[in-house]
């Protein structure tokens, strides 16, 4: 089984047995996959290469696994990532802002204790009234940002079809 991917150019990517370091014009990523099977990568002219012997149903899957994160590694050093939030509220209002490597929530829901989430890795959070838009490299921790800020402002112990307030992520159509 063999699978590969055609680095484009600009992009400059290295193996070491099981990581992948990629490197572009928004930054670097590396990688170090896990797995249990007779997988190589290897990178050959401007395609990376991912091999297997076997042909079993476990192995192509994870080979395919491999090649699409390798894809967003390299999305994500060339274009970057954005996701959108909005932040909603009808009872009381909410203030919102970005400290170091947290993103804070005061006056949800008029508690008195302000409500933190977390910025992951290289992520860069911007508050633009109520809207958040949050960008970086790797797809992962955009991702994970915006879940961080999502639980943060959970509700619980309200009905939810009443109080619908939140930081809530906005669909791209």
């Amino acid at each position: 089984m063999e699978k590969f991917y055609i680095v484009p150019e600009g992009v400059e990517v290295s193996v070491d047995n099981k990581t992948v370091k990629v490197k572009g014009p928004k930054g670097e990523l590396s990688r170090t996959f896990k797995y249990f099977f007779e997988i190589k990568i290897e990178k050959k002219d401007n395609k990376l290469l991912v091999t297997s012997e076997s042909d079993k149903k476990k192995v192509r899957a994870m080979i395919g696994t491999i090649i699409a994160h390798v894809r967003n590694m390299i999305e994500g050093v060339t274009e970057g990532f954005t996701l959108k939030m909005k932040v909603i509220y009808s009872h009381f209002p909410v203030t919102i802002k970005v400290e170091g490597d947290k993103f804070v929530v005061n006056n949800f829901l008029g508690e008195n204790v302000p409500r933190i989430a977390k910025i992951v890795g290289d992520t860069k959070v911007e508050v633009k009234g109520q809207e958040i838009i949050l960008t970086g490299p790797n797809k992962d921790d955009v991702g994970q940002t915006c879940g961080n800020i999502e639980i943060a402002c959970r509700i619980t112990k309200y009905d939810r079809r009443i109080f619908q307030d939140g930081i809530y992520r906005l669909t791209e159509d």
